[in-house]
């Protein structure tokens, strides 16, 4: 389970700038709605990437505040 952790930790950085890009290029770029609509679904998934990161993060803070307890 450590390794799943560090792997969507490492990735969340990532993921939430890429989620930041797409926004832009909604906002900004003159696209398609079908375009649109693909960068929406791409911009939830990574969302939901990120939100799982967070909790797992959320989780390995909770156990370590226990050993120190």
């Amino acid at each position: 389970m450590s390794k799943k952790i560090k792997s969507n930790l490492s990735s969340f950085e990532s993921d939430l700038k890429m989620m930041q890009k797409i926004l832009e290029e909604i906002e900004t770029k003159d696209l398609s709605l079908e375009d649109v609509i693909d960068k929406y679904k791409q911009g939830i998934e990574l969302s939901k990437k990120c939100q799982k990161a967070l909790e797992e993060a959320e989780q390995k803070i909770k156990e370590v505040d226990q050993i120190k307890k």
